[in-house]
């Protein structure tokens, strides 16, 4: 409970003795940083950032509802009806259009980090990936959750952050409408190739819109 704004917030904690590596402290302070910059209905806000001999502490908006993945997993066959993932996709997409409008790329979109309020309203989360570099600017580094890593990742070549956000947001809708990831393997080498081979099938049950949204970012 925090007593000045008197309500509930969440707190994002980073023991000091983790992150003694130059580069995680470098990701910690852009992290911070970054969401200090950030002001949008669907992106959790950062309200302040506390340091103490011990941690580093983000104090940040408290997401009641939980995260897409546990409202995914409280649905028969784990699949969203349809106007529950139009509508949590559309504000997702708007969070990620402004903040390609400042340079950022997320770079760690997934179920976990897509959080829903009372009201279904979504709140992006987790910034720990993100970088701000023009979004023509390409970079090279292995960073994202496997099964939501897109093939330029995969193959460690030099990428643009943005596209890489959009085509881990097709993985999310497919995920929304089918309950599972579009390509699965037995270990990360076999989900590797085939995320590289892009053999992308949409089951027969997606609606035409939804699919086409889901090809074209995939």
């Amino acid at each position: 409970m925090h007593k000045k704004l008197n309500k509930k917030v969440a707190l994002k904690i980073y023991e000091k003795e983790k992150i003694k590596d130059i580069q995680r402290k470098k990701s910690v302070r852009r992290e911070i940083r970054l969401m200090k910059r950030l002001n949008h209905p669907h992106i959790a806000t950062l309200y302040e950032a506390i340091e103490t001999e011990d941690q580093v502490i983000l104090v940040l908006e408290y997401v009641p509802g939980g995260s897409t993945h546990g409202f995914l997993k409280s649905k028969p066959n784990r699949r969203m009806a349809e106007d529950d993932a139009r509508k949590i996709y559309k504000q997702l997409i708007n969070a990620l259009n402004y903040l390609h409008g400042k340079c950022i790329a997320h770079r760690d979109i997934k179920l976990e980090n897509v959080m829903l309020d009372e009201r279904k309203q979504v709140k992006l989360i987790d910034f720990g990936f993100s970088t701000c570099i023009s979004n023509e600017q390409k970079i090279k580094m292995f960073c994202g959750t496997p099964s939501y890593m897109a093939p330029e990742i995969v193959r460690k070549i030099e990428f643009c952050g943005p596209p890489t956000d959009i085509y881990a947001s097709g993985v999310l809708l497919f995920a929304f409408f089918c309950g599972q990831f579009p390509y699965r393997g037995q270990n990360d080498k076999e989900l590797y190739s085939k995320i590289v081979a892009g053999e992308l099938r949409v089951p027969d049950h997606v609606p035409f819109g939804p699919r086409s949204i889901i090809m074209r970012c995939m």
